[in-house]
């Protein structure tokens, strides 16, 4: 995906990606961040919720007001209701990236 967004700015057309892991995707390169704190599988929210999935829809779109250059990371302030234990979508064990940001961090 930062290989596609890097192609693409270079041609003189901006781009926002909507990232949950968005420390790792700073490090490879992705032009411009819109940083959301949900579970894989459900960036833009629940099934059949389509409020929040309009309104993470617009706020990552809205990054490109903001955001104007490349390498910019603007955090959504949206938040998912479940806490990671209680959330389903979330596999048993953290992705090898995940493991090694949360490593990391400390």
């Amino acid at each position: 995906m930062g290989l596609v967004a890097r192609v693409i700015e270079a041609a003189g057309i901006p781009t926002v990606t909507l990232n949950m892991i968005w420390a790792y995707q700073n490090i490879v390169g992705m032009p411009r961040i819109a940083a959301i704190e949900h579970p894989f599988g459900r960036p833009y929210g629940d099934v059949d919720d389509a409020g929040t999935q309009r309104a993470v829809l617009e706020a990552a779109l809205s990054v490109f007001e903001t955001a104007k250059e490349p390498g910019e990371i603007t955090h959504l302030p949206f938040v998912w209701p479940e806490t990671p234990k209680q959330t389903k979508w979330h596999p048993a064990e953290p992705s090898p990236i995940i493991a090694l940001i949360q490593k990391r961090r400390g």
